[in-house]
């Protein structure tokens, strides 16, 4: 019983986490367009597309890369971009992304 309690709570902090506002995050996203894209669909080969990407999964990444988990390739440049964002800030891009056509 203590190991499904302890699923249940992981999964529901995950899914809190990536809770967000699709409008807040439209309206946080411009400085995402000149890699990601004005529909998160990437501007070039090197930069991948977040439309339609998994909330959770973005919002992790994201937590990542502010925490420096995440290196190689364009770390460096995301690490400087999340770190002024608030957990908040990370919800609603994933949300926004997320909610975008592939």
């Amino acid at each position: 019983m203590g190991k499904w309690l302890g699923v249940m709570l992981m999964a529901t902090s995950l899914s809190a986490l990536a809770e967000g506002d699709i409008k807040a995050g439209a309206e946080k996203a411009a400085a995402c367009t000149a890699c990601h894209g004005a529909q998160g669909k990437a501007s070039a080969p090197l930069y991948p597309n977040l439309a339609g990407q998994n909330a959770p999964y973005l919002n992790h990444a994201l937590q990542a890369y502010k925490k420096g988990e995440r290196n190689g390739g364009q770390a460096g440049v995301m690490n400087a971009f999340v770190a002024g964002l608030s957990d908040k800030d990370m919800a609603d891009l994933s949300a926004y992304y997320a909610s975008l056509k592939p």
